[in-house]
């Protein structure tokens, strides 16, 4: 076969910077740490500005990079795993990982929720709602609703509201015997509601994962609508979750 139109076209500047820069970041700077500033940087590659911006733009979109409000660009942690086919047998947590409970209310779910849950359409489901949080940034956003029948020794004396709630609900799914769960992930665009939980623009790449746990006998004790960033996050498989590439090279060289 002949030479296509593509293959004839050059390799954009901002894009062979870029290659050039995720190089630099692999083996000079740690997470956290701040870059020098745009007219330094593009002395030292040799680059114009608006080359650089391009490309510091593509790692900022590829979850490489933070630019943060009053502190600059700094390098970002590594991704967040999300774990896909693990036959995993446990409930949500209460506490103790990286999520964090917000908030608890009583509720009627959207409709493909409580078909999903095989409750009535208007039976209210508690709701709790949780963040993820890695190197103290907000990296994902959890509905999870929980029908009270999952939840019957809950009461309003044990659990008033708001996080404490939240972890009350949680508690009692600890006292039934789990049998499993499946999992889906899709991609999807952040709504109103992700972008203020996750701080993206409205319409930013997400990555939508929903977990059914269910019981002996396949009822459904819970459902889980997860939203993850999706240039802070990868899918791992297996239940090591594969392999790890750090760009911290303190935690390389550990």
């Amino acid at each position: 076969m002949g030479t296509t139109q593509l293959e004839t076209v050059p390799e954009p500047k901002y894009w062979h910077l870029k290659t050039v820069l995720t190089e630099a970041l692999d083996s000079e700077f740690a997470v956290g740490e701040i870059l020098p500033n745009e007219r330094e940087l593009a002395a030292r590659f040799g680059v114009a500005r608006a080359t650089l911006r391009q490309a510091l733009e593509q790692l900022e979109l590829e979850g490489r990079l933070q630019r943060r409000r009053g502190v600059g660009t700094t390098v970002a942690p590594p991704r967040v795993g999300v774990a896909v086919g693990t036959e995993e047998h446990a409930w949500p947590s209460v506490g103790g990982d990286d999520w964090q409970p917000g908030d608890c209310d009583l509720a009627t779910p959207p409709a493909a929720v409580a078909d999903a849950l095989e409750s009535g359409r208007d039976e209210a489901v508690h709701i709790v709602r949780r963040t993820r949080v890695n190197h103290g940034q907000a990296v994902a956003a959890e509905l999870l609703y929980i029908p009270r029948t999952s939840v019957p020794e809950l009461t309003g004396i044990d659990a008033p509201s708001g996080p404490a709630r939240a972890r009350a609900v949680l508690r009692e799914l600890q006292r039934l015997a789990p049998a499993g769960q499946d999992r889906a992930v899709e991609l999807g665009s952040a709504s109103a509601d992700d972008s203020k939980a996750l701080d993206r623009l409205p319409g930013a790449p997400v990555l939508v994962v929903t977990t059914r746990y269910f019981t002996e006998g396949g009822r459904t004790a819970a459902l889980s609508v997860a939203t993850y960033r999706a240039d802070t996050c990868r899918l791992t498989f297996g239940d090591t979750g594969g392999v790890e590439i750090h760009h911290d090279p303190e935690r390389r060289a550990s």
